[in-house]
């Protein structure tokens, strides 16, 4: 392909806006994955359910953030009986470990995604508002709203939570929990009440990034699929718990993508996450940000 500046250009802002939405989807796991150290893969597939939340909603005339916002709550609450169920089943019992983990959120996937099925069938869901299928045009740059709206969705959430972790007492909880939980429990505070808490707080924010992703483009039941290994290399590569950190590891694979999918193969694009995960594991095995403390 030959070069040209305003394809170059389009290519790093799409893969910068494309990052943001990416941070966004997996900032749940940053807590959940990263800080609590459970390995949730099911998030991914919350996502797509909050996608279908959000889809649903607009189908009465919603506009996608507006139903995303009203879901925050009933994703709350799933957050925590899902916490709920899986204390129950290992860490009462003082039984997990990561491969029973994986096995109970893998199911939890796969019974999610029939569910999605049974309910929506197997066709492509879009959304539609006032800002979809319009573009900002700034000199060489053609930006399509459908882009940019979302993207500025995953910014916000981690500041938000960036923020509440740093700045509130439950917050500090949460950071501790994974670190320090018999100091907690010293202190007179419950470790599964602060982990519940932050499950909660993690599975709420996939209603969030459903509705990015299906603003993006249409989606399907086993769409969450398609995210697992660019999410969980995001935060492997951010360093396990760096909220902050995931943000800038998710730009620089958006932009990756962005640039494969322009001068390379558009199918080759995916691939990019996993070359950028190898190539950082080995400089940095730890992350380049390092761990939430």
């Amino acid at each position: 392909m030959m070069f040209s500046i305003d394809i170059l250009l389009n290519a790093i802002v799409t893969g910068i806006l494309l990052g943001s939405v990416y941070a966004a989807l997996a900032l749940g796991l940053g807590i959940t994955f990263g800080i609590l150290h459970i390995p949730n893969i099911a998030h991914p597939t919350l996502v797509v359910a909050g996608a279908f939340f959000v889809y649903t909603l607009c189908q009465w005339g919603l506009d996608p953030i507006v139903a995303a916002l009203i879901g925050l709550v009933p994703f709350y609450l799933l957050g925590v009986v899902l916490y709920i169920f899986y204390s129950r089943v290992f860490e009462r019992r003082g039984s997990a470990n990561v491969l029973q983990s994986l096995t109970l959120f893998f199911g939890l996937s796969l019974v999610i995604e029939i569910l999605l099925s049974l309910g929506f069938g197997s066709e492509l869901k879009s959304v539609s508002a006032s800002y979809i299928g319009s573009s900002l045009k700034l000199g060489l740059l053609t930006i399509p709203y459908r882009l940019l709206i979302p993207a500025l969705l995953g910014p916000l959430m981690i500041a938000a939570l960036s923020l509440y972790l740093a700045r509130t007492s439950s917050g500090t909880a949460i950071r501790a929990v994974a670190h320090e939980e018999r100091a907690l429990s010293i202190a007179g505070i419950n470790p599964a009440a602060v982990k519940r808490h932050a499950f909660g707080i993690a599975t709420a924010t996939a209603v969030i990034a459903g509705a990015a992703l299906i603003m993006v483009g249409p989606i399907e039941p086993f769409a969450g699929r398609y995210q697992i290994g660019r999410v969980f290399a995001i935060i492997v590569l951010a360093g396990m718990g760096s909220i902050p950190g995931s943000l800038v590891i998710a730009i620089i694979i958006g932009i990756a993508e962005a640039l494969v999918a322009s001068y390379l193969n558009p199918s080759w694009a995916p691939g990019a996450a996993f070359a950028i995960l190898l190539l950082g594991l080995a400089g940095r095995p730890q992350g380049l940000f390092g761990g939430a403390r």
